[in-house]
């Protein structure tokens, strides 16, 4: 696959639905112009607001929750790096050995008791621990684009994709509209409706979104995108029923056995783009596999694990920073907004109760 642009794309009623079924990808990277104070055009556009917009999505008031992929379920484990990374980064993560991690995963919207969609963006947060109290951070979704391009595209996607008043539901002459006159969208739809969701948890890929800068003892920096790709075969379990048949099949594989992932960094050339998170590099990029996530844990997420963790794609170890991806900024300042808004909340119980399953 490469990052050639369709001239067309068809606007069917699966677009639609893909559409309306990935529009909470919002807060998974929000664009690099939702600065807190920022002026963009002739409002305010800021954390704050877009925080707004997303309690106003939600679909009601949710103290406590994460305003955005507010229902998920708290795991651990560890990572096992091949010392394969270290010619790209000095990070200590790429030294041979393994790393203590928790994370958590969660479905996209602001309702943390919504049911199970099984097209709803899946989302993957790690904190992985370091030597020197380094920390290396990850917000990852299993979509490898994100939607827009600029502030003013997310804006408008937020409200073309709301859904309306009178019916519960986006508007689809109001969705066609705006994938028709925003074609960098349309190209990333088309991206992402290439192949279906993975019927599991376990089975998902994730993308990390953004491109970051790894710089190696040599002092070379080179542009690299990430992703976890699922390692050995399926778990048995195979997909649940009801409301939470996405994180009761987890807790299901998990309680029988490990899962694993590979982390594969893939390394830019000359003139692939790393301020446009809608655009894929192309396929035959250098993929260098640097170790495997492990996780063997879950739990219901409490205060004890990763209720008040800010999975903040900027809290980077030494050796790993930002490219001019504008995303990353919006990302880390509506991530800290919706953190201090809940921090001053009561905390409520996890959704996702492990021990029910």
């Amino acid at each position: 696959m490469t990052d050639a642009q369709p001239s067309s794309f068809p606007l069917n009623r699966r677009t639609l639905l893909g559409g309306a079924a990935i529009a909470a990808l919002g807060a998974a990277g929000i664009g690099g112009f939702l600065f807190t104070e920022n002026r963009i055009g002739p409002w305010r556009l800021t954390a704050r607001g877009l925080v707004d917009r997303l309690q106003d999505t939600a679909g009601g008031s949710f103290p406590g929750c994460r305003r955005n992929h507010a229902k998920g379920v708290a795991v651990a484990g560890y990572f096992e790096s091949n010392g394969n990374g270290v010619e790209l980064s000095k990070a200590s993560v790429f030294r041979a050995g393994r790393y203590r991690l928790d994370g958590r995963f969660s479905l996209a919207g602001g309702n943390p008791h919504m049911p199970d969609v099984p097209t709803a963006p899946r989302g993957l947060g790690l904190r992985l621990f370091l030597p020197g109290r380094e920390e290396w951070r990850m917000a990852m979704i299993n979509v490898p684009v994100f939607l827009d391009a600029t502030a003013q595209d997310f804006y408008d996607r937020t409200l073309a994709f709301a859904p309306d008043p009178a019916t519960g539901k986006p508007d689809p002459a109001v969705m066609k509209r705006h994938i028709e006159t925003h074609p960098k969208t349309a190209a990333a739809l088309g991206i992402i409706e290439q192949g279906a969701p993975a019927p599991t948890f376990a089975t998902s890929a994730f993308f990390g979104l953004n491109a970051f800068q790894f710089t190696n003892g040599d002092g070379n920096t080179v542009p690299v995108r990430w992703r976890l790709e699922p390692d050995g075969p399926p778990p048995a379990t195979g997909p649940a029923g009801g409301d939470s048949a996405l994180f009761d099949g987890l807790v299901a594989d998990l309680e029988r056995a490990p899962l694993r992932w590979r982390l594969v960094v893939v390394v830019a050339e000359p003139g692939d783009p790393t301020d446009d998170a809608t655009r894929m590099w192309p396929s035959d990029r250098r993929a260098v596999h640097v170790g495997t996530v492990v996780l063997d844990r879950v739990a219901t997420e409490s205060a004890g694990n990763v209720q008040d963790v800010n999975f903040d794609p900027l809290v980077l170890p030494n050796g790993i920073e930002p490219s001019d991806d504008p995303l990353l900024q919006a990302r880390s300042a509506v991530y800290s907004e919706s953190y201090r808004r809940r921090a001053g909340e009561s905390k409520p119980f996890g959704a996702v109760v492990v021990k029910e399953v």
